[in-house]
């Protein structure tokens, strides 16, 4: 912006004359012909780089004028030069600066020299204008700081807090998880009784020559022996599911090729009565609890055999490949997974059902088309994410299934990390 000066003198033809010597220098006038004139325009109007005021005027004379001027706090900054044509001696002198001027010109105004003089003022004022302009921008400056300060701790005092009650809620769940397991383990140990003796009774009465049961009596009790049989078969997969859940684990170095071994021996004979053909590579030795490795794998291979197709042999393959070094959730440290392949040709599932299968419970066929309790591979994802690895499947109907277990190669001290398997991997 053009800087702007007042003029004041109560003569038109001398305001002419200063404006006519100023002009070509590019600033804008505001004129006033009195003292008063002059006090009423600074009311309203502050922004002034210089006031050029004659001293001999009516009323209020330059000196006056200039005393109430800067009376002003919000008036203070604006130079004032007296222009007149007497010398006043130096006492006058001093009352002028007394009164605030900065400078005197005499007339007749010499022009150049009255340029020089305003050129000067003109940029103090101009340098002034951009401190002021850069404090007000440090103090916007300051002032976001100070919100983002605020904010900043506002948020870390809020995420404080969530981890607080986080924490508070994790205990909470924990504690109440190994109060649900302890009573699933009691419950479930308290109903082996009842049941033993439905079963023992039942055999008693079938195996009893004195009791002449109908057909109808006899097909009775093989039904409520089916159906003990399956109510105990649930109840030890419950008791198993609680047990691991509840008992801490140690780990060792387990060479997973022994632990494969001895639960294919345990499984020869549903094995052979399929007529399954299991191939098994070699594979690692982990550090993992030997306890737990078994349940794992034969969970697995019951899984592939119980649901093969009728008129095909199974065939299952258990293959190994080491994994690509996997970067913790914290970024902190990279973990080198282990990834093991259970293969086989049965009768597959659709693939959106490929997590709900690794619920409690969940069963995508009925008991009387296939055995089971629907706990074996919840059993198995609880055992792999207590080795903080993680468990997925492949399937398509009809075309088999592949059940991927990763487990850590090295420390067992890695975050779980969850990782999805295209279904393109089966081609």
């Amino acid at each position: 912006m053009q800087p702007k000066i007042m003029l004041v003198d109560d003569r038109e033809d001398n305001l002419l004359s200063l404006e006519t010597v100023l002009e070509p220098d590019g600033y804008r006038f505001v004129k006033a012909s009195s003292g008063r004139q002059v006090l009423k325009t600074l009311l309203t109007d502050l922004d002034f780089a210089l006031i050029l005021m004659d001293v001999q005027m009516p009323n209020l004379n330059g000196f006056e004028t200039a005393s109430l001027i800067y009376e002003r706090e919000r008036l203070r900054h604006i130079p004032i030069i007296f222009i007149t044509a007497n010398n006043y001696g130096e006492e006058n002198l001093f009352k002028g600066y007394r009164a605030g001027a900065v400078d005197y010109i005499y007339k007749p105004v010499n022009p150049d020299l009255l340029r020089a003089k305003v050129s000067v003022f003109v940029d103090l004022y101009r340098k002034n204008q951009r401190l002021i302009a850069q404090e007000q921008k440090l103090v916007a400056i300051n002032r976001n700081l100070e919100m983002e300060i605020n904010e900043r701790k506002a948020s870390e005092e809020k995420v404080t807090e969530l981890n607080r009650q986080l924490l508070e809620n994790i205990a909470r769940l924990e504690a109440a998880n190994k109060d649900l397991d302890l009573f699933a383990f009691m419950a479930s140990h308290d109903l082996q009784a009842p049941l033993r003796k439905i079963r023992m009774f039942s055999d008693r009465l079938l195996g009893s020559p004195e009791n002449n049961f109908g057909k109808e009596g006899r097909l009775y009790l093989n039904r409520i022996q089916e159906v003990s049989k399956r109510m105990q078969d649930l109840i030890n997969d419950i008791l198993r599911f609680s047990k691991i859940s509840v008992e801490k684990q140690n780990f060792e170095e387990v060479d997973l090729n022994g632990v494969v071994g001895d639960v294919l021996s345990e499984m020869e004979g549903v094995i052979l009565e399929k007529g399954a053909s299991v191939t098994v590579d070699r594979l690692p030795v982990l550090p993992a609890s030997t306890v737990l490795m078994g349940p794992l794998f034969s969970n697995l291979l019951s899984n592939s055999l119980k649901y093969s197709k009728k008129k095909e042999p199974p065939q299952i393959r258990i293959r190994y490949e080491e994994g690509p070094a996997v970067t913790s959730l914290g970024g902190r440290e990279e973990t080198r997974y282990g990834r093991i392949y259970i293969e086989d040709n049965g009768i597959g599932f659709d693939q959106k059902y490929a997590d709900q299968i690794f619920d409690m419970f969940r069963r995508l066929h009925s008991s009387v088309e296939y055995e089971g309790t629907g706990i074996g591979l919840a059993l198995c994802k609880k055992i792999v994410e207590m080795h903080k690895g993680y468990i997925s499947a492949l399937g398509r109907p009809g075309e088999g299934a592949v059940f991927i277990v990763s487990l850590p190669l090295g420390g067992l001290n890695g975050e779980l990390v969850e990782k999805n398997h295209d279904i393109s991997d089966l081609n």
